[in-house]
């Protein structure tokens, strides 16, 4: 008969207890997945005001036009860095 050492009961545990954690973490994920749709559709869904102001003004193609270039700076400032580590990378033996 094979008996089983207080190691390799220990690491069954730690692989017992970190499929659990996996499986609450799965679980959690879910069921907030499905309850935060429900929890924002229950605020009061009226006009914004300041978007329809906005909007009227032409502003907000201003607004949208400020977000476009933050967003496309910080992907242009990725790749240079991006660029950099590969650069680094290949200089290292």
């Amino acid at each position: 008969m094979y008996s089983i050492s207080n190691k390799e009961k220990t690491l069954f545990n730690t692989m017992r207890l970190k499929h659990i954690q996996s499986y609450l973490a799965k679980l959690i994920l879910c069921l907030s997945a499905i309850l935060l749709p429900m929890i924002t559709n229950a605020q009061d869904t009226g006009k914004v005001a300041m978007a329809d102001q906005m909007r009227g003004d032409g502003k907000i193609y201003v607004v949208v036009t400020v977000i476009f270039t933050i967003f496309l700076g910080i992907i242009l400032y990725l790749f240079t860095i991006e660029k950099k580590i590969k650069k680094i990378e290949q200089n290292q033996p």
